[in-house]
C-alpha cells in the first residue's frame, strides 16, 4: 500500500513510496504528527541516482521487521535533497560538524520542533567495519529519547546554538583585486596534482569552476601555467574512463588518481559545466581534442538528458541490470570484457580495439571487465575506421538494459545547461543546439516561471514542483538567459535575466552585501543556510555575483554592479587560502577585474558580415565579456533591443563591432581581425 509519497513529483521519492515504512515528504504535518504521538522524526536525505541511497533501501527500508519498528517509534520523513537544498545542507552542516564527514543517504533523527540530535550516513543492516547496524541506531536512538528525554533536548538545542553562531561575516570583505587572483592561483599550484591532472587524491572529482577560473587568469594575464594546468588536466581526463569514451559525458567523479575508475552517475550539472568548460578551451587554444569532447558531451546531453517538454532531466544512474547475474550493478552498462569486444568487432577489430581503449585480460575495473580509456600509447587509429568500431560497440552497449535516468528537471541545472549549449552552438556553428539551449529556457519561463513573482525550483513532465527555487537557481538561470541573449541576439532573454537579478537583490541579500541561499519569505528552518563554496556546482551566491556582474555590463546598471562586487567581498576573504572551494568567484571576480568588456556588433543580424563580427566576439576570451547583436532603435521603435546598441552606429555604412569597459569604448572597427586583437581570439 502507498504511504505518504504517492502524489510526490520527485522520482526519488516516488522510488520509496512502496516501502512498508510509513514515508512522510518534509511538511508540517509530519511534525504535527510526531508532536501528536511524542516520537522523535527520522530525516533521511537522499538522491535518485545515488549508489549507496539504494543500497540502504533495499537492506532496510524494503525489509518488514525494519519498518514495522520505524513506523512505531518514528515518524519517517524522506527528502530528495535535489528538490530541497535547503534542508540537506542545514542538516549536512549539522552531520559534518559532529562526525568530520558527511555523504548520502543522510540519516539525522529529529525532536517535532526539527531539532537535529544524532546523525549518520550508510548504516548497514549488520556490524561492519565498526559501525552499528542500522537496527541498532534505531533502538539506540528510541532508548535514549525514552530514558533520558532531558539529555536528548539538551543535545539538541546545542546543535542548534552551535549553528546558529557560525553565521558568515564576509560583508565587509573589500573587492577582490589581481593579488587575491595571483594569491589563489599560487594556491592552487600547491595542490596541483602535477602527473594525472586535477586537485588532490582519491576521490577525485572534475574541477570545473577552478578550471574556468585558470582560463580566465590566463586570457588576463597571459600566465602559461595557468593554462597548463587547465590543458593537462581537461586532456587527463578526457583520456580517462571518467569520460565515456563511446557515448560522450562525464561521470560523477573518479574513485582513483588517475581517472581510471568512475563513480558511474552522469549529472547534468557536470556535463554541462565540463562541456563549456572545454568549448572555452578550445576557444582558447584551437585544441581538437577540446572541441570533440565538447561537442560529444553537448551531444550526449540532447541525446540521453532531454525531456520531451524540452528541459534536461537531472541525472542517470551509476547502476544498471547485469544481463548475466539479473542484479543491479554499479557500471554494468560502461565495462568491457575482451571476449565482448570480439563477439561485438571481430577478432582482429577487436584486438586493436583493446588496445586503443586499454581493454585488458585483467580488466581495469572489477570481474575482469575494463573501463574504456584513451592510452597515451595507445595504437593510431583512422577516423573512419575508428568510428565504425564505436558505431557498432555503442549499437551493442544499447542493447544492455540502461541505467536509470532521474527526469526532474532542476532549474539551477538546466540554467547551466542553457549556456553550454547555447555557446557550443556558436562556437561550433551548430545551430541545433541554439535550439535545444532556448526550448530549454522556454521551458524555465513557461513551467518555473509562470508569470509568479518567484522561480521554482523543479518540474517533472511539464508539471511544477512545490518548491520554490534556491539562490543558485535563480544564478545559473539568469546567467544561461545572459548566454542565450548574447548568441541569439534576442533581448527578451536580458529582460528575463533582468528579472531574475532583480529577485536576487530584494529577496536574498543580506544588508551588509551578503548572500542567502534561501529567500526572506521561505520556510524557516532551524537555520538559514548561507555558504558561499561550490560544491559540485558554482554557490549560489558566486553564481548570483556573476549574472549580477553580467546584467550590469548588459545595461550600465550600477546597483547591480555594486551589488556584485558587495558579493564578491567574500572571493577576496577566501579566495587566496581556499581556492579549490571558491572556483566560481574567482572566476568571476576575474570577470569584474578584467571589466568585464562589453561587446556591441551593430548590424542586421541576417547580415553575414554581421554574423561574422558576432561570432568573432563570442569567441574572445576577455573573462566575462558580454556581446549584444542588432540594429540601434529606429525612429519607428523596431531594433535597439539591448542597452550596449543605444547610440551606436554603422561605419561606412558596414555592420560594426564597439569594444568597451564601462561603457568606455576603443575605436570602433569593421575588421575581423582588429576585433579579434581587441578580444583576445585565437586564430589557427
Amino acid at each position: 500500500m502507498p504511504n505518504h509519497l504517492a502524489n510526490e513529483t520527485s522520482p526519488y521519492l516516488l522510488q520509496h513510496a512502496d516501502n512498508p515504512v510509513d514515508w512522510w515528504p518534509w511538511s508540517p504535518e509530519a511534525f504535527a504528527e510526531a508532536r501528536e504521538r511524542g516520537v522523535p522524526v527520522l530525516l533521511s536525505v537522499g538522491y535518485s541516482s545515488c549508489h549507496w541511497c539504494h543500497v540502504m533501501a533495499h537492506e532496510s527500508f524494503e525489509g518488514e521487521a525494519t519498518a514495522a519498528f520505524m513506523n512505531e517509534h518514528f515518524v519517517n520523513v524522506k527528502v530528495d535533497r535535489e528538490e530541497r537544498p535547503d534542508i540537506d545542507a542545514v542538516y549536512m552542516e549539522a552531520v559534518q560538524a559532529a562526525t568530520g564527514q558527511g555523504g548520502w543517504p543522510m540519516t539525522v533523527f529529529l525532536t517535532p520542533d526539527a531539532e537535529p540530535f544524532y546523525f549518520g550516513t550508510y548504516f548497514p543492516p549488520e556490524p561492519r567495519h565498526g559501525m552499528p547496524s542500522f537496527m541498532q541506531v534505531l533502538e539506540g536512538v528510541r532508548t535514549a529519547w525514552v530514558g533520558r528525554p532531558e539529555e536528548v533536548a539538551e543535545v539538541a538545542q546545542r546543535i542548534v546554538r552551535d549553528l546558529a553562531g557560525r553565521q558568515l561575516d564576509y560583508g565587509k570583505a573589500g573587492v577582490p583585486g589581481p593579488e587575491e587572483l595571483a594569491g589563489a592561483l599560487l594556491g592552487l599550484t600547491r595542490e596541483y596534482d602535477a602527473v594525472r591532472g586535477g586537485f588532490g587524491g582519491a576521490p577525485k572529482f572534475p574541477p570545473s569552476m577552478v578550471l574556468e577560473f585558470l582560463l580566465r587568469h590566463h586570457a588576463r594575464t597571459g600566465s602559461e601555467g595557468a593554462l597548463q594546468m587547465a590543458v593537462d588536466t581537461c586532456e587527463a581526463m578526457a583520456r580517462g574512463g571518467i569520460y565515456d569514451q563511446l557515448g560522450g559525458g562525464f561521470a560523477r567523479y573518479s574513485v582513483d588518481r588517475e581517472w581510471v575508475v568512475p563513480h558511474f552517475e552522469k549529472m547534468l550539472y557536470d556535463n554541462a559545466l565540463l562541456c563549456r568548460v572545454y568549448a572555452h578551451l578550445w576557444r582558447t587554444t584551437g585544441s581538437d581534442l577540446a572541441r570533440r569532447v565538447a561537442l560529444e558531451t553537448a551531444d550526449f546531453m540532447v541525446r540521453e538528458l532531454r525531456t520531451e517538454q524540452g528541459g534536461f532531466a537531472s541525472a542517470l544512474d551509476a547502476d544498471s541490470e547485469d544481463p548475466v547475474s539479473g542484479k543491479h550493478v554499479e557500471g554494468a552498462y560502461y565495462a568491457w570484457t575482451p571476449e565482448q569486444f570480439a563477439e561485438v568487432l571481430g577478432e582482429a577489430d577487436g584486438a586493436l580495439a583493446q588496445a586503443y581503449f586499454g581493454v585488458t585480460r585483467e580488466g581495469t575495473f572489477e570481474h575482469g571487465t575494463s573501463v574504456l580509456q584513451l592510452p597515451q600509447d595507445g595504437p593510431a587509429l583512422d577516423a573512419e575506421r575508428l568510428a565504425g568500431i564505436k558505431e557498432r560497440l555503442l549499437a551493442a552497449r544499447g542493447r544492455r538494459p540502461a541505467p536509470g535516468r532521474d527526469d526532474k528537471v532542476v532549474a539551477a541545472w538546466n540554467g547551466l545547461a542553457i549556456a553550454a549549449l547555447a555557446e557550443c552552438g556558436a562556437y561550433f556553428e551548430r545551430p541545433d543546439l541554439v535550439e535545444r539551449a532556448t526550448e530549454a529556457a522556454d521551458l524555465l519561463v513557461r513551467v518555473h516561471m509562470d508569470g509568479s513573482a518567484r522561480l521554482a525550483r523543479t518540474s517533472r513532465d511539464g508539471r511544477v514542483g512545490p518548491n520554490a527555487g534556491v539562490l543558485e537557481d535563480y544564478g545559473d538561470v539568469a546567467e544561461g538567459f545572459l548566454a542565450l541573449a548574447s548568441v541569439t541576439g534576442e533581448g527578451v532573454w536580458l529582460e528575463f535575466a533582468g528579472f531574475l537579478v532583480d529577485l536576487v537583490m530584494t529577496r536574498f541579500t543580506a544588508e551588509d552585501g551578503s548572500l542567502y541561499d534561501t529567500a526572506h519569505d521561505a520556510e524557516q528552518l532551524i537555520r538559514r543556510p548561507q555558504d558561499p563554496t561550490d560544491t559540485a556546482a558554482p554557490s549560489g551566491w558566486t553564481a548570483a555575483a556573476g549574472a549580477l556582474l553580467s546584467y550590469a555590463a548588459h545595461t550600465g546598471s550600477e546597483p547591480h554592479r555594486t551589488a556584485a562586487e558587495r558579493a564578491l567581498g567574500v572571493v577576496q576573504a577566501l579566495g587566496p587560502r581556499a581556492p579549490r572551494f571558491i572556483g566560481h568567484g574567482l572566476a568571476v571576480a576575474e570577470a569584474l577585474v578584467d571589466g568585464p568588456r562589453e561587446v556591441a556588433v551593430v548590424g542586421h543580424p541576417d547580415d553575414p558580415a554581421t554574423a561574422a563580427l558576432h561570432r568573432t566576439a563570442l569567441l574572445g576570451t576577455a573573462p566575462g565579456a558580454v556581446v549584444a547583436v542588432g540594429l540601434p532603435r529606429a525612429e519607428d521603435g523596431s531594433g535597439g533591443e539591448f542597452p550596449l546598441l543605444a547610440e551606436r552606429t554603422l561605419v561606412r555604412d558596414l555592420p560594426t563591432a564597439y569594444v568597451c569597459r564601462h561603457f568606455v569604448c576603443a575605436r570602433p572597427t569593421t575588421e575581423l581581425v582588429e576585433l579579434a586583437d581587441q578580444l583576445g581570439v585565437v586564430r589557427p
